[in-house]
């Protein structure tokens, strides 16, 4: 294993490497390693300082964007690691989101160690299921018939909610109780965004962590060259499900954040538009790269929000122009201007000077 290990690190590696060439190959390692960990410090305290700064109704919609960041990120790991385009990640978002609000309807369980386990455990189940029948197949499934399935999966499961009465139908489910803890009830203010800003810092941690290891690496490898990991001995599609899953319980919980923070859900929230925007989020911010995702999901609804307000009858073509200028010019998104491609596949494997140490 540890002889795989090297030569997938190698290989991708050395891919990176190639891409960075002009300039000799260690200096600009050197270079771009620290940046990561700057650009997401930055967005960090940018994030922890923001309620002291904005007024209480933006503070509210801070809370919704750092909401949809999560969810940015759950399909960043789909995407960006895995090279699964998958077209119904609202499915999980908005199934759990339906799913904690029933709890909160019917049984009157609001407990926030209730509600958010139960929806990441709904979005996980959904992705469980649809990403087995779509990835793990007696064939290799293509990157089309996933995109085209899960598409299908989202657009159905709108219908579905459109038309079933005990979801409510077209009008969803309102007035949802807030979430507690104790006596205490989080409604909209600092309270809940702090909540959600510690929340997204775990599983980003968790995700970093993810992304770095062993399991990291052979993802790493996927995106790059997926024949060349089979070759390795690895279980591409196995892989793929296994990360495919792990996204939809990200999605999940910011599903269940997002239904008690806004205190209805509604059929869009599993439909084709919310599945369409997140990927616009991460192609926005950059994919692979975790912290691009965030990014794109606040920039997106920072600058969608300003439009709506200054240009209410134009705004969603000056956005769409916007996005099309960075797909075009930036293809690797916003944070390529300060992420180099080495730093964006990852560093695995011992330090450069370790092996310079070790030299004779």
């Amino acid at each position: 294993m540890t002889a795989v290990k090297r030569a997938i690190s190698a290989e991708i590696g050395g891919e990176a490497d190639v891409a960075m060439a002009g300039g000799g190959a260690a200096a600009p390692i050197r270079s771009t390693r620290k940046i990561l960990p700057i650009v997401e410090g930055v967005v960090l305290v940018a994030a922890l300082l923001a309620p002291l700064v904005l007024q209480d109704y933006l503070t509210v919609f801070a809370t919704r964007v750092i909401i949809l960041a999560l969810f940015a990120l759950s399909f960043d790991l789909v995407w960006g690691y895995a090279g699964i385009m998958s077209f119904g990640q609202a499915l999980f978002f908005g199934s759990a989101g339906y799913g904690v609000a029933l709890l909160a309807r019917d049984l009157n369980v609001t407990n926030i160690f209730l509600v958010l386990p139960a929806g990441t455990l709904i979005g996980l189940t959904f992705a469980l299921l649809l990403g087995g029948f779509l990835l793990l197949g007696r064939h290799p499934s293509s990157v089309i018939f996933v995109s085209l399935g899960t598409l299908t999966g989202s657009y159905a499961a709108d219908r579905l909610a459109r038309g079933w009465y005990y979801l409510g139908g077209q009008n969803g489910i309102p007035s949802i109780a807030p979430m507690s803890l104790g006596s205490y009830d989080f409604t909209e203010g600092p309270a809940f965004y702090y909540l959600v800003l510690g929340i997204l810092v775990v599983v980003y941690l968790l995700c970093r962590f993810l992304v770095r290891s062993q399991f990291g690496l052979a993802l790493a490898g996927l995106r790059e060259n997926e024949q060349r990991i089979a070759f390795f001995g690895y279980k591409a599609q196995h892989l793929k499900a296994i990360i495919f899953t792990i996204g939809g319980a990200v999605a999940g919980l910011a599903g269940s954040l997002y239904a008690f923070h806004e205190g209805f859900v509604w059929p869009n929230m599993v439909g084709v538009v919310v599945s369409t925007q997140v990927v616009l989020y991460v192609l926005f911010g950059g994919s692979g790269t975790l912290i691009g995702a965030v990014i794109g999901a606040i920039i997106v609804e920072g600058v969608s929000f300003w439009l709506s307000d200054n240009y209410r009858d134009i705004w969603p073509i000056i956005l769409g122009l916007l996005l099309l200028l960075v797909i075009l010019f930036r293809p690797l998104g916003l944070i390529s201007f300060v992420l180099g491609e080495r730093e964006r596949v990852g560093s695995f494997g011992a330090k450069p000077k370790e092996k310079r140490d070790a030299a004779p």
